[in-house]
């Protein structure tokens, strides 16, 4: 009997069910779009950590094998890659594995780059952050060779070559499923929007100080900061101290629809983050409409709705000529498609 063919993406985590749309959303959309773009093609999705129950089920016709790690020490995590082995040799035994994805240099990357190395299978390792950042242990126990490297954008693929000498040799960003839109509304009445995890490097701290900064010559100002985090309550104080109340809104956690449901209200995403491989929120933000400002260039090349202010102290200068702009046009922008994303990581193994 002919086995089906087969790729195997590894994740350390991965949604536990089809509404748990705040899981990794960019990774959610890839693997749907790769499913809905190759619907001959069989994915099984191996994710180590989350959800925190173990289970096999199916996700948009995605075969999910959850482990369950829950993040837990050293012994608890050998034993989740035990688990991770045998579950990987079934599925070789069961399917015709056509290669392996493994999602961050990390532990998906060593346990995939070792299985396909035993068995003689492609294998590829997509970077999407931080895992490019110089102390990546994980880079030594894998031994990348540049062809097995996915970087999520250019500047992704630079500091990866800067910090390891291995120039990846493939360059694909993670696309929007255009689909999860609504229509475009007649008024956008949040001036600006912030969309992402509350955490140090993403300095929301510097956001609240740019409309501050922006509040005497736009005393109307509204903008949004959608996203939880241990920074929460420390934002929340910073708000209150400088009297912004009226000004800012802590949305916490949204689901992924009604976040992108708030940028298309929006006229200008304002990404603030330190580092970033490069965030789908500037892809999603640009084809609801938005303006982008963002500090971290990922593309060379990019379309002229997004602006690289180049320094802090420019964002201010920078968002005040946009918003006194009264032709500022807010057309959607098609930057990555995911079937353009998908096909091209599909024919990395021949698909």
């Amino acid at each position: 009997m002919t086995k089906q063919k087969t790729i195997v993406i590894l994740s350390p985590g991965f949604p536990a069910d089809e509404n748990d749309t705040t899981c990794i959303p960019s990774m959610q959309i890839f693997v749907k779009g790769l499913k809905q773009n190759k619907p001959d093609l069989h994915i099984v999705v191996v994710s180590f950590q989350y959800p925190f129950k173990a289970a096999r089920y199916n996700w948009h016709e995605v075969e999910v094998i959850a482990l369950a790690g829950k993040g837990k020490g050293q012994l608890y995590r050998l034993m989740t890659w035990r688990r991770v082995w045998q579950t990987l040799k079934q599925l070789h035994s069961r399917y015709e594995l056509i290669g392996l994805l493994s999602f961050w240099m990390g532990e998906a990357a060593y346990m995939g780059k070792r299985f396909a190395k035993k068995y003689n299978l492609p294998q590829y390792t997509w970077l999407l952050g931080q895992d490019a950042k110089a102390g990546n242990h994980y880079v030594k126990q894998v031994k990348p060779q540049a062809g097995e490297l996915i970087a999520i954008s250019d500047f992704l693929a630079r500091e990866f070559s800067i910090n390891y000498h291995i120039k990846p040799q493939h360059t694909i960003p993670t696309g929007i499923d255009t689909s999860l839109f609504g229509s475009m509304p007649n008024i956008r009445e949040i001036d600006i929007i912030g969309v992402g995890s509350l955490i140090p490097l993403k300095q929301y701290n510097l956001f609240i100080q740019v409309v501050k900064s922006l509040t005497i010559q736009f005393p109307q100002i509204k903008a949004v900061i959608c996203g939880k985090g241990p920074e929460m309550e420390v934002l929340q104080k910073q708000i209150s101290k400088l009297k912004l109340e009226d000004h800012i809104e802590l949305k916490g956690e949204l689901s992924h629809p009604e976040v992108l449901a708030l940028m298309q209200r929006s006229k200008i995403l304002l990404h603030t983050s330190a580092y970033e491989g490069y965030s789908t929120v500037l892809s999603e933000g640009l084809y609801a409409g938005c303006h982008v400002v963002s500090l971290v260039k990922g593309m060379d090349s990019r379309p002229p709705q997004h602006h690289v202010p180049g320094n802090v102290e420019n964002i201010p200068a920078l968002i005040k000529e946009l918003l006194h702009d009264p032709n500022l046009l807010h057309e959607p922008v098609l930057a990555y498609p995911v079937e353009t994303i998908a096909n091209r990581v599909a024919a990395l193994f021949g698909c």
